[in-house]
């Protein structure tokens, strides 16, 4: 893989889909090996923009908010009992990523990095504030 943090010369055109995948897998690979060992079978998945329903769901009026999405159990919370769940992915946005990265001008290797860490924070069941409080220090 070239170097992500050429990733904003690199691209010629926007950053695709596939780009942003790339991006999601090199840095799994850059976080801590006992982390990513816990996050080992969930799915990691890349939509160009969260729908109408999962922003209702959610409670979220503008789409451009929502950059990622872990979708399934925390760990903490799974059950040993015989119930089925659904596999646990973590959704990553392509078009809100894109806009934060135009906005802020992070490279975008980092910005992908720093959505894939928080959505793996929310597999591990920390809450929004424990990350925000986790960022701050």
């Amino acid at each position: 893989m070239t170097d992500p943090s050429t990733a904003i010369t690199r691209f010629g055109a926007p950053p695709s889909v596939e780009d942003i995948v790339e991006l999601a897998e090199h840095a799994l690979t850059a976080i801590p090996a006992k982390l990513r060992r816990e996050v080992r079978g969930v799915a990691i998945l890349v939509e160009e923009a969260p729908d109408d329903e999962l922003l209702a769901e959610l409670g979220i009026e503008n789409a451009w908010d929502l950059t990622g999405l872990y979708r399934g159990v925390p760990i903490g919370e799974k059950g040993a009992g015989g119930t089925r769940q659904e596999p646990d992915m973590i959704l990553l946005f392509r078009e809100p990523i894109l806009l934060e990265w135009i906005e802020t001008g992070e490279e975008l290797f980092n910005l992908v990095r720093t959505v894939l860490i928080h959505e793996i924070a929310h597999h591990f069941g920390f809450s929004d504030a424990d990350i925000e409080d986790l960022e701050r220090e």
